[in-house]
């Protein structure tokens, strides 16, 4: 078995760099989690604990789905939490323009249909998770410190590949090994 999921690698730039520091520096205090940079991504499908033996047909989709998209330039923009605002779980930055990131997640989740993997009912909601909050101390602080990075233009992206990954989970954080790379037109 392997713990496998299929996402967009980001590669993040100096502007994006600058406020992912600034607000872990800003909330340095609080006990959050934060993906380490070279992890970043945006994730399309989370498959969880597969059996090898599926490995070759979720391939077999993503070659297929991959044959129909060009690659596209979205923008990162926006700092926002999933959770309440009294108990959030997510620090996330968001994307702008993302119909076509929107279209691909649908074609791949009816292309793993016939494969056996059911489209879960949340909707797509597009994003990039940068920390995951444990616990806040001053929860007045860190609303603060979201609302003040709320809209902000973070980094122009380029999506010419999905990536199938690995996820082998350690006491340090995850390390995600490349299975496979499927390049857009």
């Amino acid at each position: 078995m392997k713990r496998i999921f299929a996402a967009i690698k980001i590669f993040p730039d100096e502007n994006f760099l600058k406020l992912y520091y600034r607000l872990k520096s800003g909330l340095k205090h609080e006990k959050i989690k934060w993906v380490e940079t070279e992890n970043i991504h945006i994730t399309l499908k989370f498959f969880g604990e597969t059996e090898e033996t599926k490995i070759n047909s979720i391939i077999n989709v993503f070659n297929k789905v991959t044959e129909d998209f060009k690659s596209f330039d979205p923008e990162l923009e926006n700092v926002g939490i999933f959770g309440s605002s009294y108990k959030p779980k997510v620090i996330w930055f968001g994307i702008k323009n993302n119909e076509q990131l929107i279209n691909l997640s649908n074609s791949v989740n009816e292309n793993l249909i016939p494969v056996g993997y059911i489209s879960d009912r949340q909707n797509f909601v597009p994003h990039l998770t940068v920390a995951r909050i444990k616990f806040l101390n001053d929860k007045r602080l860190f609303r603060q410190i979201i609302d003040k990075n709320k809209t902000i233009k973070i980094q122009k992206i380029k999506v010419d590949k999905i990536y199938l990954f690995e996820s082998i989970l350690k006491r340090e954080g995850p390390i995600y090994n490349v299975i496979e790379e499927f390049p857009l037109k």
